[in-house]
């Protein structure tokens, strides 16, 4: 007797219950066989949610109260493929940069809905996720950025990017790395990403740039989680799971 598949379980959380119904509705048309969880109505049910019960799909509004999609999606560390629903469409490039296998724009429409579910019944391979990054990648900079003034207590300092380990965000600022200290500067890593050297630099989380020069190897936890590791350094730094298929040729 043939063992019987376990149903494709979803989650979807959204604190607008009007839109939350509607999505519910036109999941029952596109996919009448998907099993749909009690829905979480914030961010941080949300991601409670997911850690515990691990559905396969997450449909999540970007914008509730708590923790937005975004951050919910950024802290999945299973499997879960995430569907971002949302009324903004300012926030693609970001949803890509968290390996999600679509975004959908408010108010749905059922034939929209039918391609993303087809998406899912056959997930993105690294491959496509890969190439979707490509695709969001900011232009290569005409003269890429050479030098970096940063701050350490009251004395800026003029450091050469070459020297530079990896950026990362920390709160306000943006911490540099170089082999013997940390600075500070103000320059938000988006905005530095579109000035360096892409062959050099890579973005490997949201709020991490590495200089591949500096780059000593990689480790994978027991949960399969990818971590960066420099020259000269204990430090190691995780990899986004949409980051992770750029390691795989090296």
């Amino acid at each position: 007797m043939p063992l019987k598949r376990k149903p494709t379980r979803a989650l979807i959380a959204d604190d607008e219950p009007h839109l939350l119904r509607h999505l519910q509705s036109l999941l029952a048309q596109a996919w009448p066989e998907l099993e749909l969880l009690r829905p979480a109505r914030d961010g941080l049910e949300a991601a409670e949610r997911i850690a515990n019960e691990a559905p396969d799909i997450a449909f999540l509004d970007i914008q509730m109260p708590g923790l937005t999609g975004l951050e919910v999606a950024q802290g999945i560390e299973g499997n879960t493929l995430v569907v971002f629903v949302t009324a903004y469409d300012e926030y693609a490039v970001r949803a890509f940069e968290t390996a999600a296998v679509d975004y959908l724009l408010k108010p749905l429409k059922l034939e929209r809905l039918q391609r993303t579910v087809d998406r899912l019944k056959a997930p993105v391979s690294d491959d496509g996720l890969a190439r979707a990054l490509e695709q969001w990648a900011p232009p290569r900079p005409a003269q890429p950025l050479r030098w970096v003034r940063a701050s350490k207590g009251e004395i800026t300092h003029q450091i050469a990017v070459t020297d530079v380990v990896y950026f990362h965000a920390d709160e306000k600022y943006t911490v540099v790395r170089t082999r013997d200290a940390e600075h500070l500067i103000r320059t938000p890593i988006q905005e530095l990403l579109e000035q360096l050297d892409p062959d050099q630099f890579w973005q490997v989380h949201r709020s991490t740039i590495i200089n591949l020069a500096m780059l000593a190897g990689t480790r994978r936890d027991d949960d399969s989680r990818l971590f960066v590791r420099f020259k000269g350094l204990s430090t190691e730094l995780p990899v986004s799971r949409a980051y992770v298929p750029r390691f795989k040729a090296m």
